[in-house]
């Protein structure tokens, strides 16, 4: 399967249309704004200690919130109650953001899937998935967790995502639909012979320079911190 053309079409904002001072990453706000300015958008999923997948990049609290300790060892009314850079967007559950869109944009979700945990995230994003009509697919580095997607839910589309060339030897197991690479890969013969059969994204421009680097390369890009 190929990425359906408002992948194509649309600049995806990397974890939504923040700023500093503004809208935080991968909130509802920031969501929202994308929405708003007719953006795609691309988050980030891990899961709670009670199952649920919450919409946060890292896999600790430090950075985005006054508390501390790993994502995964809490549950999803504890992640619910922190603010996120002391604003009052809260930490939002997929099944948030996916209302909150309601296929009003290319959504990109990406599986922040611990080696060894395969199956978890991807079985319950797989179920919200399922009952979603917008356009998505799901992005990740973590190779198992893309080949569970198509042993379990084949209709999900499913990209790489690549910060080194060797990296890219995991699309066959991980039965990629597209690539998602990293600025510096995107026109590297590997991901060119890529696209005569398939379409690759590249991340994250923060300047209209890098747009312009890459812009030849590839299908489509994610962007922050200025207005493509």
């Amino acid at each position: 399967m190929s990425l359906p053309p408002a992948f194509q079409e649309t600049p995806i904002a990397h974890r939504g249309l923040w700023r500093s001072g503004g809208a935080p990453e991968n909130s509802l706000a920031a969501f929202e704004a994308a929405c708003r300015a007719g953006f795609g958008i691309e988050l980030d999923v891990r899961l709670s200690a009670d199952g649920e997948a919450m919409v946060f990049h890292d896999d600790t609290l430090e950075r985005l919130t006054a508390s501390a300790g790993l994502v995964e060892e809490q549950t999803a009314d504890e992640l619910q109650a922190l603010r996120l850079l002391g604003s009052c967007e809260i930490i939002p559950t997929l099944d948030d953001v996916l209302a909150l869109i309601g296929g009003r944009t290319p959504l990109l979700v990406e599986l922040k899937t611990p080696a060894g945990q395969e199956g978890l995230l991807e079985r319950r994003v797989a179920e919200l998935l399922a009952a979603y009509a917008g356009p998505v697919a799901v992005l990740s580095f973590n190779v198992e967790a893309l080949a569970w997607l198509a042993d379990h839910a084949p209709a999900v589309r499913r990209g790489l995502n690549a910060a080194k060339l060797d990296q890219l030897a995991g699309a066959e197991r991980a039965q990629a639909d597209f690539l998602s690479v990293q600025l510096d890969l995107a026109g590297h013969d590997v991901v060119q012979g890529w696209r005569r059969m398939g379409e690759a994204l590249a991340w994250t421009c923060r300047s209209p320079a890098d747009l312009k680097r890459v812009r030849q390369y590839v299908e489509n890009f994610m962007f922050e911190g200025f207005s493509p």
